[in-house]
C-alpha cells in the first residue's frame, strides 16, 4: 500500500503531527477541519452556522487539492460542542454543501475547546 500525503495552504495548517489528508488504495482520508481561517487561524464566525460553513470550505479546500469534490465523499464524521443545541443548525448549512444520496454520517458531542464543530471526511478517488 502506498500513502500520498495531501496537503493545501486553503485550508488551515495542521496543529500537530498529522496530515490534511492522506490519499490510499482509492479512498482519500481527512483530517478534520474547523472553522478556522487558513491564513489568520482565527475562528471564523460565533454561530453554528458560520461556523459550519467555514468548516466546510476548509473541507472542500482539501478535497480540491485531489482533485474532488464533496460529491466523491462517502463518509462524515461530525463533532459538535453542543450538539443538542446546534444539531438543526448544522443540518441546515451541511446540507447546502451535499446531495443525495448523501455520505453516511456519524455524528457526536465532543469538547472542542474554543470553537463548534470539527468535519473529516472518507472520499473514494475514481
Amino acid at each position: 500500500m502506498t500513502r500520498q500525503q495531501v496537503s493545501t495552504d486553503l485550508a488551515p495548517a495542521p496543529a500537530g503531527p498529522y496530515s490534511q489528508a492522506i490519499a490510499a488504495n482509492g479512498l482519500l482520508f481527512t483530517a478534520g477541519q474547523t472553522p478556522h481561517d487558513p491564513v489568520t487561524g482565527d475562528t471564523v464566525g460565533s454561530t453554528i452556522e458560520e461556523q459550519t460553513e467555514q468548516a466546510m470550505k476548509n473541507l472542500a479546500a482539501v478535497l480540491r487539492a485531489h482533485g474532488l469534490d464533496f460529491s466523491h465523499v462517502v463518509k462524515a464524521t461530525v463533532h459538535l460542542h453542543h450538539p443538542g443545541r446546534d444539531f438543526a443548525g448544522f443540518n441546515a448549512t451541511y446540507e447546502k454543501f451535499v446531495q443525495a444520496p448523501y455520505p453516511a454520517r456519524t455524528t457526536v458531542g465532543s469538547f472542542l475547546g474554543d470553537f463548534l464543530v470539527e468535519i473529516d471526511a472518507v472520499a473514494v478517488v475514481p
